[in-house]
């Protein structure tokens, strides 16, 4: 699936023909939780890092990078799981998920000049956060889906058992595809002659027909943003991640603590991932990679012309600013 928009059409469409929630109509954040920074700046919980990627365009521009706003609504009439996931993932996550997507949607609107979301905007799968995901996800946001998104109820039924699986998404792809305004598996998206595609990878792996999508793409030439959920980890990222989420300390660093697991054992071991990644390494059309899912904010060389950017968490206001040059 390919598009292409320009800021102007795409401001113009996304407040006025409502794709995503025109930000301009959202409260002031004050009101949201007024006792919260009451006298500074309205974006002064915004953790926001920065970036600049040099591509040599003629007309620079702004992408606002969020990834992983974990929204954990349902309504009343939903079954009882849906409703103990509504009572303990929304203490996990803060309970102030909204209110840090809505902070996002304003600054974007306000500094940035296009909105990219890297998956997990829910946490699991529910009446209430699909209504959630047509409310802010409009045709004309890039994004792409997390893992997340797949996760029926978290497991917790075990009907069907939750895995990490392309016959577990088949369960509830099409669905996903009803509610998300854009190819969940692949989209190239042109703006101002950057090609940014999106990708599922959500449990570390991509198939062989992504990669030929990948390879077309190519053909037309121009510079390449890739935009998915997980990272195409590394040994600097993984560590980073579990120094994260096992509370290591640098001192604490060998090769029993950083065996890899999960999504990059995956990466390593399935054949067409690995052989994808050794691909785009020599690509020189490719200029970066926006990724989230490890709820950290790390950074570093992928290849001789582009940087993966892995981004914080937005249930935490965490985002990236990136300019292109």
């Amino acid at each position: 699936m390919s598009n292409n928009i320009d800021r102007r059409n795409f401001f113009k469409r996304i407040t006025g023909a409502g794709a995503i929630l025109a930000v301009s109509q959202l409260p002031a954040m004050a009101e949201d939780n007024p006792s919260v920074f009451p006298k500074r700046g309205q974006y002064e919980r915004l953790a926001l890092a920065f970036a600049t990627i040099e591509i040599g365009l003629k007309k620079p521009f702004t992408v606002l990078h969020i990834s992983d706003t974990h929204l954990t609504a349902a309504y009343p009439h939903e079954n009882e799981i849906k409703q103990r996931l509504k009572e303990s993932r929304t203490q996990c996550f803060g309970g102030r998920q909204e209110e840090a997507l809505r902070d996002s949607l304003t600054w974007a609107k306000e500094h940035a000049d296009y909105i990219v979301h890297t998956g997990d905007l829910i946490d699991w799968q529910s009446e209430a956060n699909f209504d959630l995901v047509r409310r802010y996800f409009g045709k004309d946001i890039c994004g792409c889906i997390g893992n997340h998104e797949f996760s029926i109820d978290m497991g917790i039924s075990k009907n069907p058992k939750q895995e990490n699986t392309e016959t577990y998404k088949d369960y509830t792809r099409d669905l996903l595809q009803k509610v998300y305004p854009f190819d969940i598996s692949f989209q190239s998206q042109v703006i101002n002659g950057v090609n940014f595609i999106t990708l599922d990878d959500v449990y570390g792996t991509v198939t062989p027909h992504q990669v030929a999508l990948f390879k077309e793409e190519v053909k037309k030439n121009i510079p390449i943003v890739l935009c998915m959920h997980v990272p195409f980890t590394t040994d600097q990222i993984w560590r980073a991640s579990q120094r994260f989420w096992e509370n290591k300390f640098a001192s604490d660093i060998n090769d029993e603590n950083y065996t890899p697991t999960g999504d990059y054992k995956a990466q390593k071991t399935d054949a067409t991932t690995r052989d994808f990644i050794a691909y785009l390494k020599k690509e020189p059309l490719l200029k970066a990679i926006l990724s989230g899912h490890l709820h950290v904010t790390v950074e570093e060389q992928f290849s001789p012309t582009a940087r993966q950017y892995v981004v914080g968490s937005n249930f935490l206001f965490h985002g990236r600013e990136v300019l292109f040059v």
